[in-house]
């Protein structure tokens, strides 16, 4: 029995991982840079989605993806950005055949950045490959600063890590050190931006980062 399930875990995992390519060869044909965002539930992804694009001075697409509801998605479009919404009704994480169809959604029409906010979860969405060029991992220090001891691979697979809230360190006990050292034990490289979704502060620094990444 412990054998069957690998097996069936392995075939999933390769199957969307040969979807995962032809959807980044898609995005490259139309030159779109895109980004798969992983993070806990109120850590501020769309937040951070939405302060990243005032900086960027290229055009930016959203594929929004949520157990249920579309509230961050109509919050987007109300700010005209192109986005469309991904329901998993259940799934903990998004996957390459539910990107595939949510990209032929979206009108390419000029090189771009495409921000792909995954479900919120620091476990499952670290696991599947959705096609993106980077990882953007987005936390807060209202999470705690033990995460990267708890939830490693999304750390390790982080290729930039954005700490959220800092508004708020004087009233929370968050261990910056420990952070940082838990962080730089699994991912040497993730360069780690102190953000703030109440003032904007470290949001220009992370966008600027990100365009030069893109090529752009």
């Amino acid at each position: 029995m412990h054998m069957m399930k690998a097996d069936v875990m392995v075939d999933i995992h390769a199957r969307n991982n040969h979807i995962a390519e032809h959807v980044h060869e898609h995005l490259a044909e139309h030159k779109i840079f895109a980004v798969n965002i992983m993070g806990a539930p109120g850590a501020g992804k769309t937040t951070t989605l939405e302060n990243l694009l005032k900086h960027l001075d290229v055009p930016g697409y959203v594929i929004e993806g949520d157990i249920e509801s579309n509230i961050d998605t109509e919050r987007l479009r109300k700010q005209n950005i192109a986005a469309t919404q991904i329901n998993t009704f259940g799934a903990c994480h998004l996957d390459a055949p539910l990107v595939h169809n949510a990209i032929h959604a979206l009108p390419f029409d000029k090189p771009g950045i495409l921000f792909i906010e995954n479900v919120g979860n620091l476990v499952c969405p670290a696991e599947f490959s959705i096609g993106e060029d980077i990882k953007l991992l987005q936390v807060s220090v209202t999470d705690g600063s033990d995460k990267p001891y708890k939830y490693p691979l999304a750390f390790e697979k982080a290729d930039i890590i954005v700490l959220n809230k800092i508004d708020l360190l004087p009233y929370v006990d968050f261990d910056e050190e420990f952070f940082m050292k838990g962080i730089r034990h699994l991912n040497k490289t993730a360069p780690v931006f102190k953000v703030s979704g109440k003032t904007g502060e470290g949001y220009a620094e992370a966008a600027a980062w990100l365009k030069q990444r893109a090529g752009f």
